[in-house]
């Protein structure tokens, strides 16, 4: 399975704003968790996960999420096809990274927010999080 796009949309009216993304479905989700990068450091990367899927959605500025199938989680190579996709606050949508990718966050904006949703639960994180160094790919970040 690739990493594709769940899209939603938005209404406004005089009382305000509604984002949504009714097709999203929190079936297999077992936590969340925000994540908002430092001014200083905009660039979160590079995480693999080998069983969770991940579903990023951004609440506030806006993000460039990189992606890359992971062929060895102990020496990957380095010229793996790195592809990306930007999600905003206000383009109201999910991006799912499947299993056996690993991902970078590139925040585009002061201020930028977004909620991870993960297929894990907690207790199985220990098992399934692989980090590499932030130049393993795309050093030009």
């Amino acid at each position: 399975m690739k990493p594709y796009i769940i899209q939603g949309g938005n209404f406004e009216d005089h009382r305000g704003k509604i984002s949504f993304v009714n097709d999203f479905s929190f079936e297999n989700i077992r936590r969340f968790y925000t994540i908002s990068n430092s001014e200083t450091n905009p660039l979160r990367a590079w995480q693999g996960h080998k069983l969770d899927c991940k579903n990023f959605f951004c609440t506030g500025g806006s993000f460039k999420i990189f992606y890359v199938e992971v062929d060895d989680w102990q020496n990957p190579s380095k010229n793996l096809l790195v592809e990306c996709t930007i999600i905003s606050a206000s383009d109201s949508k999910v991006l799912v990274i499947p299993a056996g990718f690993a991902n970078a966050v590139l925040s585009l904006e002061p201020n930028s927010q977004m909620i991870s949703f993960s297929t894990l639960p907690l207790s199985d994180v220990a098992l399934d999080d692989v980090r590499f160094d932030s130049s393993t790919w795309c050093t030009d970040l």
